[in-house]
């Protein structure tokens, strides 16, 4: 996973909470609240339309190709690993094969559907609540829309593998390929 909800922090540390902790989790801890503030004052808009209106915006990007190219390209520019275009780790022929899979396939509808399905369910985007035996692991990249703290996600999830990569953002498939590949053959192997 390169997300996990129950490894953001919500807020900075509590005195309490920071008695227990290390200064780097600390740290991290404070990187996490201030990212996911970040993403909620400049980033979520896009998940708020699509968790209440996904058929509206699915009809319009339905019938504008230029309409779900800039959507799908703010996308990738704001959650990559760059400086100005998104073709500076992806190129611009895998950019434009992931609009055209939308495009052609008339997808964009229950692809926003996810971000509804989810807000409307009993923990909506808090994550899981109770915890879970199923093996994880987390790839945190620097440039996510999250930054991952380890004590977190181990209150709820099996965490078995972690690594932290020095590139790379939220669409790590596309940006590191190699990075990610490496790491889940690694966990993959460790499981066996």
């Amino acid at each position: 996973m390169t997300t996990l909800l129950s490894a953001t922090a919500t807020a900075e540390p509590t005195e309490q909470e920071a008695a227990g902790l290390t200064e780097a989790e600390i740290v991290r801890m404070r990187a996490s609240a201030a990212r996911r503030a970040r993403n909620q004052r400049e980033e979520m808009s896009y998940g708020i339309l699509q968790s209440t209106r996904p058929q509206t915006l699915g009809f319009a990007f339905t019938d504008s190709p230029v309409g779900q190219l800039a959507w799908i390209l703010e996308k990738f520019k704001a959650f990559s690993d760059c400086r100005e275009s998104p073709e500076e780790v992806i190129d611009r022929g895998t950019l434009l094969t992931n609009v055209m899979v939308y495009w052609l396939t008339g997808t964009a509808t229950s692809s926003a559907r996810i971000y509804y399905e989810t807000a409307h369910a009993g923990t909506g985007f808090a994550g899981a609540t109770e915890p879970s035996s199923t093996p994880t692991g987390l790839a945190s990249f620097p440039a996510d829309t999250s930054v991952a703290v380890r004590h977190l996600a181990e209150r709820t999830d099996n965490i078995v593998h972690w690594t932290e990569f020095p590139r790379g953002g939220h669409f790590p498939g596309l940006e590191t390929p190699d990075l990610l590949l490496t790491d889940l053959r690694t966990f993959l192997r460790n499981l066996r």
